[in-house]
């Protein structure tokens, strides 16, 4: 074998959103680091929708943002629309989403990745890991050529044995015209890995000239966005509107019509598809009594013609998505640019990783994205950021990073996949985090930006300036619970005109904002801040005295749960000699190796008598053994 002159700290495989972050956490953490791609021409693609963020996904990218990541910066720099989700909620499952130009976004992050220091960025196809003695030592290219590294991380996307399906014509690709990687997938299984199968795909990309966008219902920008990234000083890009039309009964009847000529239900697709992202024949067969169903047309760029026609992903013959595009009031002329297709890859079952994302089998071997099994550029970016800065901490000696549930979204991410695994593409949902409460968007910065200076990836400017916010914020917050509002002509005049009963008697402000119909105005109307208070420090002010008892009945949630998170369990112990337990739990508590009692509490069908069993024997295990949890 040709080894490269140059030694590597760290290998990130895919220059997707997860295979950016890492290279980027690592090399910024201090590691010298080789950043592969198939072709550099589509570092971080946006190879599906032109949007960031959404349900859940906004939190993961405030999240990566405060860690120090990059994604939250470059959206900013390519957003053409911003959204706040679920403003009629509560501030738990708000999220923040973004309409992007997608060259603007891949050109900026091409320049963020080239000019980063100890970075350096190369076109290759990785055919093969190179291990000895259950070491990563290095990869090995198509060409034969290889290159020396202590870590590698696979961020490979949909590449790993990757087969589109355009009706009943397949192709051997990662992404429509790009090539995917056979060999490595043939690899992996050849070193013990379980591999599974899954399915996604995009719908067809629609020639903006030819739809007549005045039958489609218009869908603005919000009014005075602000930007994702606390680090982007202002919004540089003008906003622009989506469009929301429907389908009909003669779209439905297309597809009725031609089930037997998609990929998905001729039997040709093996791969599991996401539930909560279905194919377009998927609502038609699955949800018969629909009359009709949401399409969204999405600029994909403020320069060029395609349209993103979301809604619409499908596996049908070309021609039949022609059809089924014109059936639909408003696109009745409507060119194709790019046809929708599916496309099946494989995946490793992530419960084959411990919660640094490193391969349990192997060591130095780290997985972050669509090859654990997840779906989603924000759940790719959180997890690549994770395993990049674990590969580094790994390289350095320094302890391994790791947050638990209470902490982050992207934990609650990671932690699902390691210790649940996945049988479907998985994607992130405010559900899925049992304490979301504290885990909101507008104060991901106070929970996470010290983490991320502790590791060198935020800087000591960044660090005081958002402490300086916390102690503004915990300032005002004493000085409204301090504060008694007085029964005055004025005061009851602004309540009842709030619909709040007047008052006679004097009572605390914080109270009183507490109440439903009640915001911060009240504040600013009678006992304003001689500070001045900007939007954002105002709506957490608001949050934390408005959901205070729902807060402190959270943080006595997080106190019992952390208390089992201190409960370490030894990687020695053998389940399969446990009394007591199921085959089928002795199998999964050998198989995970759970590092806590609590991510034991986690495993699909544990039960609180299997739990019980567990901890006895871990006392006892750690009294023979005399060790301190």
């Amino acid at each position: 074998m040709t080894y490269y002159q140059k030694k590597y700290d760290i290998i990130v495989v895919g220059a997707g959103h997860a295979g950016c972050e890492a290279a980027l956490a690592a090399s910024r953490m201090g590691c010298e680091v080789l950043l592969l791609t198939i072709d550099l021409d589509k570092i971080a693609a946006m190879p599906c929708s032109p949007s960031i963020g959404g349900m859940a996904k906004g939190q993961l990218v405030k999240e990566i943002d405060a860690l120090g990541g990059e994604m939250a910066k470059i959206t900013d720099q390519s957003a053409i629309q911003y959204k706040i989700l679920n403003m009629s909620k509560g501030p738990a499952v708000r999220s923040t989403r973004t309409q992007n130009d997608k060259l603007r976004y891949r050109t900026a992050m091409i320049s963020v990745i080239e000019n980063q220091q100890r970075l350096d960025v190369k076109q290759a196809m990785v055919d093969r890991i190179i291990v000895e003695n259950q070491h990563i030592v290095g990869i090995e290219d198509h060409t034969g050529f290889c290159f020396q590294t202590d870590a590698v991380v696979l961020c490979t996307g949909t590449f790993l044995s990757g087969l589109i399906h355009i009706g009943t014509k397949k192709i051997q690709a990662g992404r429509a015209g790009e090539f995917a990687s056979y060999p490595l997938a043939t690899q992996l299984k050849e070193l013990g890995f379980q591999l599974g199968r899954m399915k996604t795909g995009t719908p067809p990309r629609l020639n903006k000239h030819t739809i007549d966008f005045s039958q489609f219902e218009i869908q603005e920008a919000d009014d005075n966005s602000r930007p994702f990234s606390m680090f982007t000083a202002s919004i540089p890009l003008i906003q622009h509107p989506c469009y929301m039309g429907y389908t009909n009964a003669v779209t439905h009847q297309i597809v009725r019509h031609n089930l037997s000529r998609s990929a998905l239900y001729s039997g040709q697709i093996k791969g599991i598809s996401a539930r909560y992202c279905p194919s377009f024949e998927d609502k038609i067969v699955k949800f018969p009594e629909r009359e009709r169903h949401h399409v969204i047309l999405e600029p994909e760029g403020l320069e060029n013609a395609e349209i993103y026609a979301s809604g619409l992903g499908n596996s049908l013959p070309i021609e039949i998505q022609v059809d089924i595009v014109r059936s639909i009031k408003g696109l009745e002329s409507a060119e194709i640019m790019r046809p929708a297709y599916a496309i099946e890859y494989d995946y490793v079952h992530p419960t084959q990783l411990t919660n640094t994302l490193e391969s349990k089998k192997i060591h130095g071997l780290f997985m972050a994205g669509q090859i654990n099994g997840t779906s989603g550029y924000e759940e790719a970016a959180a997890q690549g950021l994770w395993a990049g800065i674990n590969a580094a901490c790994a390289v350095q000696k320094r302890p391994k990073f790791v947050l638990d549930r209470s902490q982050a979204y992207m934990s609650v991410l990671v932690d699902d996949l390691v210790t649940k695994g996945t049988r479907e593409p998985y994607r992130m949902f405010t559900s899925r985090a049992e304490y979301r409460l504290m885990l909101r968007e507008d104060n991901a910065d106070s929970r996470l930006t010290e983490i991320g200076y502790e590791l060198g990836l935020v800087t000591r400017s960044t660090l005081d300036f958002v402490k300086e916010k916390q102690q503004t914020i915990d300032k005002e917050i004493s000085r409204i619970r301090s504060t008694i509002l007085k029964p005055t002509d004025q005061v009851n005049h602004y309540l009842t005109s709030k619909g709040v009963m007047a008052i006679h008697h004097g009572i605390p402000l914080d109270q009183m904002l507490k109440r439903p119909m009640m915001d911060y105005d009240i504040v600013q109307q009678f006992y304003p801040s001689e500070q001045h208070l900007n939007e954002q420090i105002i709506k957490q002010v608001e949050i934390e005295i408005k959901y205070e008892g729902y807060i402190q009945k959270q943080l006595k949630e997080i106190e019992q749960y952390r208390h089992y998170e201190k409960i370490k369990i030894s990687p020695a112990i053998d389940y399969t000699t446990l009394d007591g337990l199921s085959n089928e739990i002795k199998e999964k508590l050998q198989s995970i190796k759970p590092a806590t009692l609590a991510q034991a509490s986690r495993i699909d069908g544990m039960t609180p008598a299997a739990l019980s069993i567990l901890r006895v024997y871990l006392k006892t295990f750690y009294i023979k053994n005399n060790v301190t949890t």
